[in-house]
């Protein structure tokens, strides 16, 4: 397999035409396509799908695609290493669920970093993107959010695809609301008491195989008719301290999170349904010095945080 030419198929990748591609490469176009239908019949799978619209990865290519940007990283890398006499950066990755005890356990791993070269990516994302970026991108750590209901159903993924997966802790959702939100001074909360006030949620799914709706007629009440859907949870909780009319189911939070943003969270009696926070990575990979500190970080969150 040529190097060169996986470095084309990136590039066509990234840019999702041989035209954009040529352009950027300064290759001319007849020669870029040529190199990539070389490397497909080097390889034995297809990696584009060609249309009027561009070049489009196919599943094999996506996988392709994702083996052959951590090659070429590391091929840079190394070439960096030994041609400027400079140390190679120590690395970190992880994709996550939007949850503030993991959140909390990240900020106070970054304080833990030795005074050496190092990068660390830390990705707040959906379930199906979190596996995806495992097995295809630079993620080398992943945690998945479920419902306990998926469990068979998220182990046989995890089987399926080669990942080892570890239980990191399981909970009931909190309320999460403005602490001057009436609410917020109530006794007991249940379902009905939250039918007049407005829902801030996730704005993507929780499991890979159902559509959106599916999920929200599962995961949500039915007797919300006013919801706000965020991607980003700072923008979250914004909405939750300026807004009084406003709730949020959430995983615990730490106080020093409810303090900043004048917030409170209480439980709600009807809510019976546990969540399980799993950590995944792929069977292959080997846990770093870096890959432990933080899930050591992680523990000591979760036995803070998550009661």
């Amino acid at each position: 397999m040529n190097i060169l030419h996986m470095k084309y198929a990136v590039e066509v990748a990234n840019a999702g035409s041989i035209n954009k591609a040529s352009e950027s490469l300064l290759i001319a176009q007849p020669n870029l396509s040529r190199s990539i239908k070389e490397l497909e019949a080097d390889l034995g799978i297809t990696i584009f799908d060609r249309s009027a619209k561009g070049m489009v990865l196919t599943e094999e290519g996506e996988r392709f695609i994702g083996y052959a940007k951590r090659i070429l990283a590391q091929i840079d890398e190394v070439e960096t290493m030994y041609k400027s006499g400079k140390v190679a950066k120590k690395q970190f990755s992880i994709c996550v669920p939007r949850a503030s005890y993991i959140a909390d356990a990240f900020a106070r791993f970054s304080k833990q970093i030795a005074q050496e070269p190092i990068e660390l990516l830390y990705k707040e994302t959906n379930s199906k993107r979190v596996i995806n970026n495992i097995l295809h991108s630079d993620y080398r750590l992943g945690i998945i959010r479920y419902a306990e209901n998926y469990d068979k159903y998220f182990k046989s993924v995890f089987e399926e695809k080669g990942l080892n997966y570890e239980l990191v802790t399981e909970f009931h959702y909190l309320l999460l609301m403005n602490k001057k939100s009436p609410l917020g001074k109530m006794g007991e909360i249940r379902y009905p008491d939250l039918s007049s006030y407005i829902e801030i949620a996730h704005a993507d799914p929780y499991v890979p195989s159902l559509a959106l709706s599916e999920v929200k007629k599962e995961e949500l009440p039915d007797n919300i008719d006013r919801r706000i859907f965020v991607f980003e949870r700072a923008s979250q909780f914004e909405l939750l301290s300026a807004n009084t009319d406003t709730f949020m189911w959430v995983s615990p939070v730490p106080d020093t999170l409810l303090e900043r943003y004048g917030l409170v969270q209480k439980r709600c009696c009807d809510n019976q349904r546990k969540y399980r926070d799993v950590l995944i990575y792929k069977k292959e990979y080997r846990l770093t010095e870096l890959d432990h500190l933080f899930i050591t970080e992680l523990c000591k969150s979760k036995r803070l945080y998550v009661k």
